[in-house]
């Protein structure tokens, strides 16, 4: 009787994981920039205080598109029409501690970015709107901030979309963008 039951289990288990299918590989990689860039392995670090100072302030997940030859803005991205910042889902940031994004006081939390590309600047936009696909779910009536800034050109090409994260002067986070030879950067005072 015992062995008939494991028989029956076992093969309603097998059926059920035949049932679960994985996705297959994305052609745009997923990846994260944390503030500070070190975050992630701060267990690594010998003493607390080295540890303590690599608490992530600011994450940022996104899927990096390649350019694979094509021309990228005012083509593939139309120049006044909002982007989500890479590909798949919508670009997410996450603030660990309150900032100010442009003029605006934020308090810490999730939130998705939009940019709007001109042929010399980029508006970026927080939006209160989480866990879209693409540009299909932005509504601009939840953005809550914005930062506007020049565009830089690039003396190489960059190939895949890229984000970081670094402190330019004291509590001044550049949340940096390029992708082919275009750059922006936007700053993010941490207030603690």
């Amino acid at each position: 009787m015992k062995n008939i039951v494991l028989i029956i289990a076992f093969a309603l288990l097998s059926v059920s994981l035949q049932a679960q299918k994985f996705q297959k590989i994305d052609k745009s990689v997923v990846d994260i920039a944390y503030y500070p860039a070190e975050a992630p392995i701060r267990i690594f670090k010998k003493n607390a205080t080295k540890r303590a100072a690599l608490e992530p302030k600011i994450r940022v997940i996104y899927s990096r598109p390649l350019k694979k030859g094509r021309t990228i803005f005012g083509e593939l991205l139309k120049f006044n029409e909002p982007w989500r910042i890479g590909a798949n889902e919508s670009t997410e940031v996450l603030f660990m501690t309150d900032v100010t994004f442009g003029d605006t006081l934020v308090k810490a939390g999730r939130y998705s970015l939009i940019i709007i590309p001109t042929e010399t600047e980029w508006t970026l936009k927080l939006n209160t709107d989480l866990d879209g696909w693409g540009n299909y779910s932005y509504d601009p009536s939840k953005d809550i901030a914005s930062i506007t800034a020049p565009i830089q050109k690039s003396k190489k090409e960059i190939e895949a979309l890229s984000i970081a994260l670094y402190e330019n002067s004291e509590n001044i986070i550049h949340l940096k963008i390029g992708w082919d030879k275009t750059i922006a950067e936007f700053p993010i005072r941490i207030n603690e």
